[in-house]
């Protein structure tokens, strides 16, 4: 498929039906094509502030995702990682603003953030973490450039597609309930596993200020949502962070009550210098005692986290802004494409997880938004944000992991596009979905489906249908679900 260039390379022919183009233009139009694109200046601002408005949000819930403990229990530093997150928003955004020359808006994405801190992490290191980040950016970049992009979105069925993202949207949903104290585990006596694996809050019953602070902030932004209010995620973390100060400070709570990590106080300055502790801080050393399928899985599935996401969200945003043909295809796709792979490089170098374009981009195309420039400001207020992170610590984990069910939710709108009258389709799509938050893998859920998928397709009759890749798939997921009891027989400790 050949595909024209987006960018400071595109001429007049982006000028749609009866758009008009001003002469003696500004170099600033010129270079971003504003009157091609029946753009103006005030849209493109206008659009890129929204767009930032609408997922600010992330500079705020991507430290509190990361905030596991790594294989060797070390914590990163919550500072740390509200700068890399603003600073990889910001570089990733700019370049697709300055090169890409589309509205489109790139931070730490949830799903790559979930892999990392709740796959990754507990089998290495966090240098080792980042590692990974850039191995799998480096490996999208490969597959755009290499053409190799078509062979594996041609080898995923459609319907597989929108259930990673359904079942990592639940498994997102999930944290956050946990997160929040909204949902717990259920020990029994002796701390063996009681009749129920989890319950509503403590003892069935919602106990505690900060959780109700949680119910007000989700119930909030769906209002704002169902209002079609923009930054709807943003000033609903905010609101329910006011309500939680007003709470801590009244009701006599401290900083254990909030889980012994954020609590929702003033910090004695709003501003301070960045904190870059993190960049840079990638290690490869200990990678061999993972193991060389452990790695090869967790690649894997960083890149589905990644990729598929961005193909979906960049055509779409791209059709709504009107920067697609009537077949859907966008104009310099394969350029968003490489940045986006680079913005996994990006977020490995800055310790911030990999970069992907937001779906919230749509909100800055809606008020305007047809050019890169808008990505430019957008980028421009995540750089600001680089001054502010002392207020990141304000935020306590009960009201960020709002958030995440309110993203869960968002998530979960591609149930709309599967055929669940069809068992071939809706069986791989149901194990794919529910087993991501059922146990607490994304990799599981994914080999689930695929494995479901092509031995359907074989009782069918049909086994060309999937294709060699997807064959080769199932048999490496196969392999990953058997790993222990192949271990045993080969008697590998």
């Amino acid at each position: 498929m050949t595909q024209s260039k987006v960018g400071p390379t595109t001429s007049a022919e982006d000028a749609g039906p009866g758009s008009r183009i001003p002469a003696g233009r500004s170099w600033l139009d010129r270079y971003f094509h504003i009157s091609e694109r029946g753009s103006t200046y005030g849209q493109e601002i206008r659009g890129g502030i929204t767009t930032f408005m609408a997922m600010a949000y992330i500079v705020l819930l991507n430290p509190v995702i990361l905030s596991v403990p790594d294989a060797h229990q070390h914590t990163l530093d919550g500072g740390q990682v509200t700068t890399a997150t603003a600073f990889a928003a910001a570089a990733t955004t700019l370049v697709m603003g300055f090169i890409g020359n589309v509205p489109l808006a790139l931070a730490a994405g949830l799903s790559v953030s979930a892999v990392m801190a709740f796959q990754v992490v507990p089998e290495m290191t966090w240098g080792n973490a980042w590692a990974m980040c850039l191995i799998y950016g480096a490996v999208i970049v490969l597959l755009v450039v290499t053409g190799l992009r078509e062979l594996i979105m041609n080898a995923i069925p459609l319907a597989l597609k929108h259930a990673i993202t359904m079942g990592i949207g639940l498994f997102v949903c999930l944290i956050g309930l946990v997160q929040a104290g909204f949902v717990t585990s259920m020990p029994g006596p002796g701390g063996v596993p009681g009749q129920k694996p989890i319950q509503l809050g403590t003892a069935d019953m919602l106990t505690g200020w900060p959780v109700l602070c949680f119910a007000f902030t989700v119930l909030l932004i769906f209002a704002l949502q169902v209002r079609r209010v923009p930054g709807a995620i943003l000033i609903g973390i905010v609101s329910g962070t006011v309500v939680a100060a007003l709470i801590h400070q009244f009701a006599g709570l401290d900083k254990k009550d909030w889980g012994g990590r954020n609590a929702p106080e003033l910090p004695g300055s709003m501003v301070s210098s960045p904190d870059f502790g993190l960049f840079g801080s990638i290690s490869f050393k200990g990678l061999g005692d993972v193991g060389g399928i452990t790695i090869g899985v967790i690649v894997f599935t960083l890149v589905l986290a990644g990729f598929f996401d961005a193909i979906g969200t960049i055509i779409g945003i791209g059709q709504q802004a009107g920067l697609a043909d009537k077949e859907g295809r966008m104009p310099g796709l394969n350029k968003a494409l490489t940045i986006d792979g680079a913005g996994g490089i990006i977020g490995g170098l800055s310790g911030a997880s990999g970069q992907t374009v937001f779906v919230e981009s749509t909100a800055g195309v809606g008020d305007g938004a047809r050019t890169g420039l808008a990505s430019v400001v957008t980028g421009l207020g995540f750089a600001a944000c680089l001054f502010f992170t002392p207020l990141a610590q304000v935020i306590p984990p009960q009201v960020a992991a709002a958030a995440l069910v309110v993203i869960g939710a968002m998530m979960m709108t591609n149930a709309m596009h599967i055929d669940w009258t069809d068992p071939a389709t809706s069986i791989p799509v149901f194990l794919t979905t529910v087993l991501m938050p059922f146990t607490y893998s994304i990799t599981a859920g994914i080999g689930a489906g695929v494995i479901a998928y092509v031995l359907i397709k074989a009782v069918q009759g049909k086994v060309r249908e999937p294709g060699w890749l997807m064959w080769v798939l199932s048999l490496v997921f196969l392999l990953y679900f058997a790993l222990n009891p192949i271990e045993q027989w080969l008697g590998v400790k």
